[in-house]
């Protein structure tokens, strides 16, 4: 898996090279790669439980872009970023309450459409596939107590896929965003976790900073 992370970010960055050198020769805008990262404010949709005061799971995201000129105003965005989804939440059981964190990690890879307002404003919108690395599922009192619930990442979906939207702000080569994506994939797919997450699907803000290196 390291390995496979490892060869696509290479090609993202290669890809991005390859653009960067053959933009004015084709008189398109302007090519960026860069790195990114920041906060991810994740939630899950629960359904069979009754679960009350459902928090967001807040984590962070990191990865790479790459930005390719279709014309001077509009370019395409395909990113390679690790991101933390899943939420926390109490509810009640068997007339015990408890608190339960789902945590859930992917490799996400969107391909954004981006319009350029300008050198400095971009708005995107596009597709997003991924795929879960792991999970961990914990429980703190009630009549479970405090353990792990074992629901490891085979009883979920390993892929996930959804929309993705958002808004870029760049000051020089300091990039400032915010996104929201919604999955449209159903995370659960056995009897398991289907039991507490129904149908469930991943949803995500993330507020980023990053760095173009051109």
């Amino acid at each position: 898996m390291k390995s496979s992370i490892t060869t696509l970010a290479l090609a993202l960055l290669t890809a991005a090279g390859i653009v960067s050198t053959t933009t004015d020769a084709v008189a398109q805008g302007r090519a960026r790669t860069g790195i990114k990262g920041g906060l991810s404010a994740s939630t899950l949709q629960f359904n069979e439980v009754d679960f009350s005061n459902r928090k967001e799971r807040i984590g962070f995201h990191a990865g790479v872009f790459t930005q390719i000129p279709v014309g001077s105003a509009f370019a395409i965005q395909p990113e390679l970023l690790y991101v933390n989804k899943g939420a926390s939440s109490n509810y009640r059981l068997l007339g015990q309450d408890s608190q339960a964190s789902f945590n859930l990690n992917y490799i996400d890879l969107p391909v954004l459409a981006t319009l350029k307002l300008g050198d400095a404003v971009e708005i995107q919108a596009g597709p997003y596939a991924g795929y879960l690395l792991n999970s961990n599922v914990s429980n703190t009192g009630g009549i479970v107590g405090n353990s792990a619930i074992n629901l490891n990442a085979d009883q979920f979906n390993r892929v996930d896929y959804g929309l993705a939207g958002g808004l870029n702000v760049y000051f020089g080569q300091v990039l400032l965003g915010v996104r929201y994506t919604q999955g449209l994939q159903k995370i659960a797919n056995t009897t398991a976790s289907q039991a507490i997450f129904s149908n469930a699907k991943n949803g995500v803000g993330l507020l980023s900073i990053g760095y173009s290196f051109n």
